[in-house]
């Protein structure tokens, strides 16, 4: 068995995230983990980030997982160059898993129905499509009708893009750590959480409740990594800030190393 070889929770009522929303959960800690902050499009800065994970890595036998918390699309320039990244084959001693972000989940749904989306456009949706070589009309830009976004999406984004966006889980459960884009129930449940908390709520949220794992995630920038007994925030805002970050976690509860790329390296 993998190291995903768990991955759905058990549903146990009609009020959970539906059976399309994974939520993954691994018996015991990898060797390491590294969970990175929000990607948004930043294509060099992941590319940076990851070879110093990698190098890193070499310090533990063992297989080692990185997990993006969402948000790799949007905003940054080149969207479809992280996809295409994050979808091939991991370091060796390594695995990659991409948790869904809002952003994610705007760009899933914009591409199923434009008409009842578009406010997606505004927040980033525009570099995402440019991406995929999608210009706007000078005029109307992306104000466009439905039947036309759709057919200049289906020419330009790959199948196997929609399917890995549309297949991301929405939070992992390992060892004292919980992980998820932007929020998480403390005291409930793993099979109980609510996509829209996972994906769009408020982190400090996750503070309440008398559980006593670490949750780890991103959706709101800080100036540098957050670290507190109860939450780990690595969004350091890499399409403004060109700052892109990850936490490293281990078995050994106080190992919580910080590595930092920028444009400047």
């Amino acid at each position: 068995m993998g190291l995903f070889g768990r991955k759905k929770a058990q549903k146990t009522s009609q009020t959970q995230a539906p059976k399309t929303h994974r939520l993954l959960r691994l018996a015991k800690m990898p060797a390491a983990i590294y969970a990175v902050g929000d990607i948004h499009g930043c294509a060099d800065l992941y590319d940076a980030l990851e070879n110093k994970i990698v190098a890193d890595g070499e310090q533990f036998e063992g297989t080692k997982l990185i997990v993006s918390l969402g948000d790799v699309v949007d905003r940054g320039g080149a969207s479809a160059a992280v996809i295409d990244r994050l979808m091939s084959h991991a370091p060796k001693g390594f695995k990659r898993l991409v948790l869904r972000g809002n952003h994610e989940d705007m760009m899933i749904k914009f591409m199923s129905d434009p008409d009842a989306n578009r406010k997606w456009l505004d927040f980033g949706g525009t570099e995402t499509l440019a991406s995929y070589g999608l210009s706007p009309d000078p005029e109307v830009r992306f104000d466009l009708p439905a039947s036309r976004l759709r057919h200049m999406m289906d020419a330009a984004i790959p199948e196997s893009h929609r399917k890995f966006l549309k297949e991301l889980p929405l939070a992992l459960s390992v060892g004292p750590y919980r992980f998820a884009h932007a929020s998480y129930d403390r005291d409930t449940p793993l099979e109980d959480q609510q996509p829209e908390t996972l994906m769009w709520g408020a982190p400090q949220n996750a503070d309440v409740g008398s559980a006593d794992h670490v949750f780890v995630h991103g959706h709101v920038v800080v100036d540098k990594p957050f670290v507190s007994k109860k939450r780990i925030n690595v969004d350091t805002g890499a399409y403004s800030s060109g700052v892109l970050s990850a936490v490293r976690l281990t078995a050994e509860k106080e190992d919580k190393q910080l590595l930092t790329v920028t444009l400047a390296n």
